[in-house]
């Protein structure tokens, strides 16, 4: 078991790496999502597809 993990310990840190990166833009989206902010990245006013992105008011 540790001959594997002297002999894939680049490949292991590179995958940490990644997928903290990931979980950091994936967290970044839920923020934005929940605070209303746009994916966008511009405002709805004059957006044609406004609908599709927020849905109807209630």
């Amino acid at each position: 078991m540790l001959n594997f993990f002297i002999s894939n310990i680049g490949t292991i840190i590179v995958s940490l790496i990644l997928l903290i990166i990931v979980g950091f833009a994936v967290r970044s989206l839920i923020s934005n999502k929940k605070n209303g902010k746009s994916s966008c990245g511009c405002g709805c006013a004059n957006c044609p597809s406004a609908g599709i992105c927020h849905g109807a008011k209630k």
